[in-house]
């Protein structure tokens, strides 16, 4: 299997996960290149959005296992993880595995939890295992996590801590659709609403063998400092109190490498970082003061940042 086999996957998973979903052609994209990058994903918009729906139809689309966490206030950490509970029968202990344990974990409503709760996913997100009781369980892969939340209540919410943040590869805003996207949404789901039946178009093996082959992408040294260049304006805008990571550089080459593979190429393209750039770095900023109030401000500071950076001269050359 090559980048070309590789396109031919991503085009009819995305083609399968639109069935359902709607009108969210791009949202759909991204979430399936961030699984490609090992990456996890925050779902932000409103109630009713296709939030859910997006997680299900994914791990649906590529036959892994799946697993929702309602998050809420009383939710405790070993309820993400699982417990080691005491068999009176047996006369010991045995492990009981939580929702975690799980290829595509959905974490609905992520920041109705406590922050204690939501640091139980960090371990996981990270280094692909939990530890319980100081023993340490690897987790089945491939694994990703999908969390969502609603950007309007304020109220019985804990805003996701820095750290939280900084572990989603990408924050994709679901929106309202189009008219002719929402009739069309009516037509498909006036009998079925959610994605039971819907057909599996990539295996499980297959995720795994694209997901070894995106690191491999090849990434010229030029385009590599025009993302460090991307990274380090986001530390030196007026506007922002603290910027991208090292993390965020990262992440941003490694779905651009996602993209390219999805492309059907071997190598990244500066329009490959341009097209994950926003989703990739807007939720890694901390803005100053009155700027967190303004609406899409971190997104539209990361455009402004492309429309200033300076692309690499030879573009399409950059293959090598």
């Amino acid at each position: 299997m090559g980048p070309g086999k590789a396109k031919e996957i991503f085009e009819s998973i995305a083609e399968n996960i639109s069935k359902v979903v709607i009108g969210r052609r791009n949202s759909v994209e991204l979430a399936v290149a961030a699984l490609f990058a090992k990456g996890h994903v925050l779902l932000e918009d409103v109630p009713g959005s296709g939030k859910t729906l997006l997680a299900k139809a994914l791990a649906a689309s590529v036959g892994c296992s799946f697993k929702r966490i309602q998050f809420t206030p009383d939710l405790l950490p070993s309820d993400i993880t699982g417990i080691n509970y005491f068999n009176l029968k047996r006369s010991e202990f045995e492990f009981v595995q939580g929702p975690v344990f799980a290829n595509i974990v959905l974490a609905d409503e992520i920041n109705r939890a406590t922050p204690k709760t939501q640091a139980g996913l960090l371990e996981s997100m990270e280094e692909r295992q939990v530890t319980i009781d100081g023993e340490t369980r690897p987790l089945g892969l491939p694994f990703m996590v999908i969390a969502t939340q609603n950007p309007i209540d304020t109220q019985g919410v804990f805003p996701l801590p820095e750290a939280q943040l900084d572990r989603f590869a990408v924050k994709i805003p679901m929106s309202y659709t189009s008219r002719a996207d929402s009739v069309e949404i009516l037509k498909r789901h006036r009998r079925e609403w959610a994605p039971d039946g819907l057909g599996q178009a990539a295996t499980k093996d297959e995720i795994l063998y694209i997901q070894a082959l995106v690191p491999e992408t090849a990434v010229h040294e030029d385009l590599m400092d025009y993302i460090v260049r991307i990274v380090e304006a986001t530390r030196q805008r007026d506007e922002v109190l603290l910027g991208t990571s090292a993390r965020g550089a990262l992440v941003l080459m490694r779905l651009a490498q996602a993209f390219a593979v999805a492309c059907g190429r071997d190598y990244c393209l500066p329009d490959d970082v341009k097209r994950v750039a926003v989703p990739a770095l807007s939720h890694r900023l901390i803005l100053r003061g009155t700027e967190r109030a303004k609406r899409n401000a971190p997104e539209d500071i990361v455009r402004d940042i492309l429309e200033r950076a300076e692309v690499p001269a030879e573009g399409a050359r950059l293959a090598r």
